[in-house]
C-alpha cells in the first residue's frame, strides 16, 4: 500500500479561498508600496552561504537552511573529518548554498552587484517566500512569505517616517488596529554603555528582544548566563520597564542617557520621527518601547515592530535601519531602512477578524449549465460576451444532471447560475437563477452582465 503523501512541518497547502485571500493581502501591501514610489525586484530563493552566513547572528545562522551540492560531496573530505561528526565543519564542506531567510541580505547584495545601474536613493520592493529552520507553532512557520520594502542610498530620517506611514495606511485599509513600536539601537547601545557592560551588547539585546516571550525573570536568567553581572542587570531594570507617554520616555532618556553620545543621538533620532508622524496624523498608534531590540545584528538606527491589538499573535511587521549592511559584499557607506509584512501572519489576522471584503475572495459569478452540444453552443457565445464585461464567468464542462451541475455551484459559492433549455433558445433568452434568494428571471443576453453587477 502506498504511504500516504504529507507536506514538511511548518508549511501549508493553501485552497483556491485561501490563495484569494493571499491575494488581496499581496495586492494591498503592493498598491501601498506603489503609492510611495518603490519598485519591485526579485532576487533568487537560494543564495551562496557565504552571502547568508554571519548576518543574522549567531542564532540566525543555526535557522539557515542549507542546500546539499550535487554531485560527490565527499570529495575532498577525509575520513577524520567524517569520523569527527562536526556537524557545523561538515555542512560547510557539503553545502555551497542556503535558502535566503529573509530578503533584506539578498536585497543588499542585489545593490551592490547592480550599483552601476541603479538610481539613488534606490526605493524599492520584494513580495516573496522565505525559510527558517525554526520550531513551528501558531503563526511561525518555515516557509512564508514576506512583504518588504526598503530604500537605500539615503540617511535621512524622512524614509522612517513613510515608513511608518505605509504601515498604518495598509493596516487600515485591512482593517486591523495595531500597536507601532519604535525603538532605536544607538539608544540600546548608549545603554549598554552606562551599565559599563558595552561589549555585551548584542547578549542584551537578544535576552531583552525576548520579554514579551519569556517574561522579565527568565530575561534577567538569560543575561547572567551571558555574564553579565548582577550589579549590571539592575541598572538595566528600571530602563526597560520605563513608561509613561513617549515624551515622558524621551525627556527621562536624555537625563540617563547624558553622558553617552550614541544614546543621545538615538533619543534625537527618535523624537523627530515620533513628533514627525504625530503632526501627519497618523491615526495608528506609535509607541517608543525600549524592550524592542529586534535580535538581527545588522540594525544600526530606528527599529520597528507592529503588534495586532484585537488578536494574540507575534509581531505581523518590522523593520529599521542598516547602514553597515552593504559594507560585508565591499560597498562602504550604503545606508538603508526598511520594513517588512508578514504575509502569512497578515493572513491569520484576517482570518479570526474575519476582515476579509467579499469581493475579495469572490470567485466564478456565474455558472451556465450544460444541457447538451445544442445548449452549448448557443451558451459558449454568450459566455464569451459575459466576461467581455468583466464578469467570471464559467460553463460546466460535461451534460451532467442538473442536481450535479448545481451542486457544484454551491461548493464554489457561485452566486448565480443561467440556465438555457428548449425554451429559452427558442425565445433567444436565459433563465437567471440567483443562488443566494433562489429568485429566477427570464433576460436577454445584452440584460445578463447588468444583472450580474447589481
Amino acid at each position: 500500500m502506498a504511504a500516504k503523501p504529507g507536506i514538511p512541518k511548518g508549511t501549508r497547502d493553501f485552497s483556491p479561498v485561501e490563495m484569494a485571500k493571499r491575494n488581496y493581502i499581496f495586492n494591498t501591501i503592493r498598491d501601498v508600496f506603489h503609492l510611495f514610489g518603490y519598485q519591485q525586484i526579485e532576487t533568487p530563493s537560494m543564495e551562496n552561504l557565504s552571502t547568508l552566513m554571519g548576518k543574522y547572528g549567531d542564532e540566525g545562522d543555526k535557522l539557515l537552511f542549507k542546500i546539499q551540492n550535487s554531485g560527490d560531496y565527499f570529495s575532498g573530505i577525509t575520513d577524520e573529518e567524517l569520523l569527527s561528526r562536526n556537524a557545523a565543519r561538515l555542512a560547510s564542506k557539503f553545502c555551497e548554498k542556503g535558502l535566503r531567510y529573509d530578503l533584506t541580505v539578498p536585497f543588499a547584495r542585489y545593490v551592490v552587484m547592480h550599483r552601476d545601474e541603479i538610481s539613488f536613493p534606490f526605493k524599492r520592493y520584494q513580495i516573496q517566500p522565505v525559510w527558517r529552520a525554526d520550531r513551528p507553532q501558531k503563526g511561525r512557520y518555515r516557509e512564508f512569505y514576506q512583504c518588504d520594502a526598503d530604500v537605500v542610498g539615503s540617511n535621512s530620517l524622512l524614509n522612517e517616517v513613510e515608513l511608518v506611514q505605509m504601515i498604518d495606511r495598509v493596516f487600515r485599509k485591512f482593517g486591523v488596529r495595531v500597536s507601532i513600536k519604535i525603538n532605536n539601537r544607538k539608544i540600546l547601545t548608549g545603554i549598554a554603555e552606562i551599565i559599563g557592560e558595552a561589549d555585551k551588547l548584542v547578549d542584551i539585546t537578544v535576552a531583552i528582544d525576548k520579554l514579551d516571550k519569556i517574561g522579565l525573570d527568565n530575561v534577567n536568567a538569560e543575561l547572567a548566563s551571558k555574564g553579565i553581572p548582577q550589579e549590571a542587570i539592575d541598572k538595566l531594570q528600571p530602563i526597560i520597564l520605563l513608561s509613561g507617554t513617549n515624551k515622558e520616555k524621551l525627556e527621562t532618556l536624555k537625563t540617563v542617557l547624558a553622558a553617552s553620545e550614541t544614546g543621545l543621538k538615538g533619543v534625537e533620532e527618535s523624537e523627530f520621527i515620533l513628533k514627525t508622524v504625530d503632526a501627519l496624523g497618523v491615526k495608528s498608534e506609535v509607541e517608543l518601547d525600549l524592550t524592542l531590540a529586534r535580535g538581527l545584528n545588522y540594525y544600526t538606527g530606528a527599529i520597528f515592530e507592529v503588534k495586532a491589538l484585537d488578536v494574540q499573535i507575534g509581531s505581523i511587521s518590522g523593520g529599521g535601519r542598516y547602514d553597515n549592511l552593504t559594507g560585508v559584499f565591499g560597498m562602504d557607506g550604503m545606508s538603508g531602512v526598511g520594513i517588512s509584512f508578514g504575509a502569512d501572519r497578515i493572513f491569520d489576522v484576517l482570518n479570526q477578524l474575519d476582515l476579509y471584503p467579499k469581493e475579495a475572495v469572490n470567485g466564478t459569478e456565474l455558472l451556465f449549465v450544460n444541457f447538451g452540444e445544442k445548449e452549448a453552443a448557443y451558451c459558449l457565445p454568450v459566455l464569451a460576451k459575459v466576461r467581455e464585461a468583466g464578469i467570471r464567468a464559467e460553463i460546466y464542462p460535461d451534460a451532467a444532471k442538473m442536481k450535479k451541475q448545481m451542486g457544484y455551484a454551491n461548493d464554489k459559492q457561485i452566486p448565480f447560475v443561467a440556465i438555457v433549455g428548449e425554451n429559452e433558445m427558442n425565445e433567444g433568452k436565459l433563465t437567471l437563477k440567483n443562488m443566494t434568494t433562489g429568485e429566477q428571471s427570464l433576460v436577454s443576453p445584452d440584460e445578463l452582465p447588468a444583472m450580474i453587477k447589481v
